[in-house]
């Protein structure tokens, strides 16, 4: 009825086309259209046709109600982008939008609620290997049981470099974290962590920490000529808190999924399967090109990332360990090592060494006995 309007006072000369068209809110070609079509069908000639043809692009409908049934059968309260990450790796080809509409109309995934006001977040560093995140979350991973989730990430560009289910997060599993990146990407820059007693002394409960008096994990970093950096907030670990907000609501669902409650097999999964689509989904290019690791050459690196411990040697050429008593054997360059101090390397296998200086006298099990390749070598 506002066509009819404007076309009344366009014929009556009181609108020039322009005038016409602006009423309308459409352009001066627009509203000639429009007449030639009015002229030719009246008010029928206006309707949109394409309001009554079904689009070309449209989904089958058995296409939709296979995806509804399959998010319903083994999907129920996985997000519309996880359900998405999925159903690509499944080999779907539609979008994520067109995903997450079809779940929305099914009242399968409610609408996410309106975001609040913006705020800044800290600048990424520019380079990978510049600053690495360590952090542990504690979650029911599995039914009835909580495990520790270990996670190293690059800040750059929030790739997971290693991730580890363990009992509980410790010294042994922050050395894991930090070998598997040295051995797969080189040595790196810093290292932000909270502020566990693994990571840090703390004189003070909820104080500053002690940066000289290092833990093992410390004393190891600084063999490496790697920076730690205390974070002193969540706030501060933003980044990897996010992460694991995000492994809490998918990881959980996969594994359930899939069937897994073992902790051995959720450790096979996490490499082989989660960690390489979580990167390929959310890993982002870094601000420049280049890299900030620095390969690392040579062997000797379970030397230090290792607990290290000093012992005297006893008059019987034995070390006391932690109640098991262990026998130095006959040594080509020296007689004996009475008296003398002796370091213990304790690894993540619970497996024994002992050294004096640079030089390793002997290797055992984690029951304290030698091992035999030690003892024929010697």
């Amino acid at each position: 009825m506002r066509f009819v309007e404007a076309y009344t006072g366009w014929q009556a000369g009181r609108l020039g086309q322009e005038e016409a068209a602006l009423l309308l809110g459409v352009c001066a070609r627009t509203f000639r259209r429009h007449i030639d079509r009015y002229e030719e069908d009246g008010l029928d000639g206006l309707i949109d046709r394409r309001l009554h043809q079904l689009s070309h692009r449209r989904a089958p409908v058995d296409e939709v109600l296979a995806l509804t049934n399959s998010y319903r059968q083994r999907h129920q309260g996985w997000s519309a982008k996880h359900y998405f990450a999925w159903y690509r790796r499944a080999g779907g080809v539609r979008s994520y939008s067109w995903v997450k509409l079809r779940l929305q109309e099914a009242g399968l995934v409610r609408r996410a609620p309106k975001r609040g006001a913006h705020r800044k977040r800290r600048d990424r560093a520019p380079l990978p290997g510049m600053l690495l995140h360590q952090d542990g979350s504690r979650h029911a991973w599995v039914p009835d049981q909580q495990w520790d989730l270990i996670v190293t990430m690059d800040d750059a560009t929030s790739e997971h470099y290693a991730m580890q289910f363990v009992p509980e997060e410790g010294t042994r599993s922050s050395f894991a974290g930090v070998a598997a990146v040295i051995r797969s990407r080189g040595l790196f820059s810093a290292l932000y962590t909270d502020r566990g007693s693994h990571y840090w002394f703390t004189p003070t409960a909820g104080g500053k920490v002690d940066k000289r008096t290092p833990t093992q994990f410390g004393r190891a970093l600084q063999r490496l000529g790697i920076e730690m950096i205390a974070a002193y907030s969540p706030q501060a670990r933003g980044r990897s808190e996010r992460a694991f907000s995000t492994h809490q609501q998918r990881l959980v669902r996969e594994l359930a999924t899939v069937g897994i409650t073992d902790m051995a097999a959720a450790n096979r999964y996490l490499e082989e399967h989660y960690r390489p689509a979580f990167n390929a989904e959310f890993a982002q290019p870094a601000l420049e090109p280049g890299t900030a690791f620095v390969p690392w050459i040579g062997d000797g690196l379970d030397d230090i990332l290792c607990e290290q411990f000093e012992r005297k040697v006893g008059a019987d050429n034995c070390v006391s360990f932690e109640g098991r008593t262990l026998q130095i054997p006959r040594q080509g360059h020296r007689c004996h090592f009475v008296r003398l101090t002796v370091r213990v390397h304790r690894y993540g296998d619970d497996t024994l060494a002992i050294f004096h200086g640079p030089r390793c006298l002997a290797r055992y099990t984690a029951e304290g006995r030698l091992q035999e390749t030690l003892r024929h070598a010697a």
